[in-house]
């Protein structure tokens, strides 16, 4: 078991504390670490660093000494900001694995609640794949449930631009839950993911789109050539489009964003009606000339008489096509 040094605090020049290596946490905030630089100025670094100590033998055959940063970045970042020439730290003794100090680090930052959703998950699977934890023990390791564990490494499996929004902060990670729902469906996740990031979509109404599109999806699997037909719509006018079948007929709606898009998906559709209708025709054959009627025949066709069925059958709907 590590012991601090002496129980005591040392001051160290932060040019000497190199960062950890394991540390977990990408993204630290500007306006953050100038608040706490300005803190820093006024009252001091008030919680010590931690950091471990070893002999470096120098190019002259002297001995040097180097620390590295268990815990605290956050604070001898600010230190630097704030101008500090050296910091309060305490000394771990014995031998520091590299689990030791990503496990360290975690730690700090989960009890912190310092990590955003993205780095924290990054980290968890780093004990699992690197230290060959299960979630149990890594629950175990920072006081969450196995399941708080497995549900927040899911996040994972979103694409990196979304993983990206989680961490600047754009959507929340109870926006997570939702597109997690559409995970193989990656158009309509995407679709989803627009929605959340232009409509402001709070965590609520993501999750009842989602619901629906899952609910929608599962009454459609019997009928493959709908959802083939629903696809090609996606395809063309690049939004989510839905088909809703009823007994007789049914409905297609089209998801838009704002003014521009709905004018977008306008132009595509009377683009793709225009290339339509220049589509050379197949058909090579000449008009057959039509020959002006004898006197004869125009006293036959005069005095034919007109068949009732024959006339409505030429305005029945059988004879037109859409």
């Amino acid at each position: 078991m590590s012991q601090f040094y002496n129980d005591s605090i040392f001051w160290i020049e932060v040019d000497k504390i190199k960062p950890n290596p394991f540390q977990p946490r990408r993204d630290f905030d500007e306006a953050q670490l100038k608040s706490l630089a300005d803190s820093i100025r006024q009252y001091g670094v008030l919680q010590a660093l931690v950091v471990t100590r070893k002999e470096v033998e120098r190019p002259d055959g002297g001995l040097s000494t180097e620390y590295e940063l268990v815990a605290g970045e956050r604070r001898l970042r600010a230190s630097k900001l704030a101008g500090l020439a050296q910091v309060p730290a305490l000394i771990r003794t014995g031998e520091e694995t590299d689990l030791m100090k990503l496990e360290l680090a975690i730690i700090e930052n989960i009890q912190r609640e310092d990590l955003n959703a993205v780095d924290r998950a990054r980290a968890f699977e780093r004990l699992a794949k690197d230290f060959n934890f299960t979630h149990a023990e890594i629950g175990k390791k920072v006081g969450k449930s196995r399941e708080y564990v497995s549900n927040t490494l899911r996040i994972l499996m979103l694409p990196d631009h979304i993983l990206t929004a989680l961490s600047e902060g754009k959507i929340t990670e109870g926006h997570t839950r939702p597109l997690m729902m559409l995970v193989d469906r990656p158009q309509e996740q995407e679709t989803l993911f627009k929605e959340i990031m232009f409509k402001k979509l709070n965590v609520r109404e993501a999750e009842s789109i989602a619901r629906n599109i899952a609910v929608e999806r599962a009454r459609k699997l019997l009928d493959h050539e709908l959802i083939e037909i629903e696809d090609m719509f996606k395809e063309k006018l690049g939004t989510r489009v839905r088909i809703e079948k009823r007994d007789e007929g049914g409905r297609v709606s089209i998801d838009f964003f704002n003014k521009d898009d709905l004018r977008a998906l306008l132009q595509r559709i009377a683009e793709e009606h225009t290339s339509n209708n220049q589509q050379p025709t197949t058909n090579n054959s000449q008009p057959e000339e039509v020959k002006p009627l004898t006197d004869e025949e125009k006293v036959l066709a005069e005095d034919k008489p007109v068949n009732s069925d024959e006339d409505e059958s030429l305005y029945s709907v059988s004879n037109f096509s859409i």
